[in-house]
């Protein structure tokens, strides 16, 4: 396929992506904060990255089997849409932190990084800071004066090695502010009725976890019948955590999704294993 292709697919619209609502909890977010979150609507991509009913699929995952020319062009409508150069990160399941802009600058604009981290931080206006997501969840956050922004890829060993706590930590410092003054939003991930883990996942939360948020750590996990399988609450996890981080729960958004019963809106891995990529992104405008 070249690119000429992709004249013959409709535009990515306004309606095909999930744009944040920050507008409850205790203050109103600044207007200089924008975030949006993809869906698998809006793209070029073809089955099985297609979209829903026949439309292009926006898949932006570069390592995921789709033609890397689709996904460049779907990035390049993403990138379009926010009106700013992107962090792209080579995602590893970790806790390692970037600087947005530097990841900018060492890419050389480039829609490809080899950036490995699985968070990203910046202060800058006109820095995308963005996370790819086909299951895990995504966390944007913000202060609320709109100061500093962050976005951090949380799957379930992100989330258990301190990724939300430390990237929290990160942008109220970038603000000058106290993590009491953040907001954070909750994308699309795999929801509590779908995620079924092993006891090693129950058992690396439970070590994790404060005394005092045992009791709901352990509640976040639902036993099954069969033995040593758990269902998994990612968002009550993200929300422990960002409650230890110092986050007011009223300013905490989101988190009603699930990218595995939702397939007309959302790529999963679990449902699938052969699919696309999506992306969440928070940035700074003047």
């Amino acid at each position: 396929m070249v690119k000429a292709d992709f004249a013959a697919y409709a535009p990515l619209r306004h309606d095909d992506c999930l744009w944040p609502d920050w507008s409850s909890g205790t203050g109103a977010v600044s207007q200089r904060v924008h975030a949006l979150a993809t869906t698998r609507n809006g793209g070029v991509s073809a089955a099985p990255y297609g979209g829903a009913n026949g439309r292009g699929g926006l898949n932006l995952g570069l390592h995921t089997g789709d033609a890397p020319e689709a996904v460049m062009e779907n990035r390049r409508r993403v990138v379009e849409l926010t009106g700013a150069p992107v962090a792209w990160l080579e995602q590893v399941h970790g806790a390692q932190i970037e600087d947005a802009g530097a990841v900018i600058d060492r890419c050389a604009g480039s829609a490809a990084s080899a950036v490995r981290a699985d968070a990203a931080v910046t202060d800058r206006t006109g820095v995308v800071c963005v996370v790819m997501i086909a299951d895990c969840l995504p966390v944007l956050l913000c202060d609320a004066t709109g100061r500093a922004v962050g976005a951090a890829h949380a799957g379930w060993r992100g989330l258990a090695a301190g990724i939300v706590e430390k990237t929290a930590a990160r942008v109220a410092h970038l603000a000058g502010a106290q993590t009491s003054t953040l907001h954070a939003w909750l994308g699309p991930a795999i929801g509590p009725t779908a995620f079924e883990v092993g006891e090693d996942v129950f058992d690396a939360f439970i070590a994790a976890a404060d005394p005092a948020c045992r009791d709901a750590t352990v509640a976040a996990f639902v036993e099954r019948d069969e033995k040593h399988k758990y269902l998994a609450d990612l968002y009550a996890l993200a929300r422990l955590r960002l409650e230890k981080a110092g986050v007011p729960s009223q300013n905490v958004h989101g988190g009603t999704f699930c990218t595995v019963t939702e397939a007309d809106r959302f790529y999963s891995y679990r449902r699938d294993r052969t699919t696309g990529r999506l992306a969440a992104m928070i940035w700074l405008a003047d």
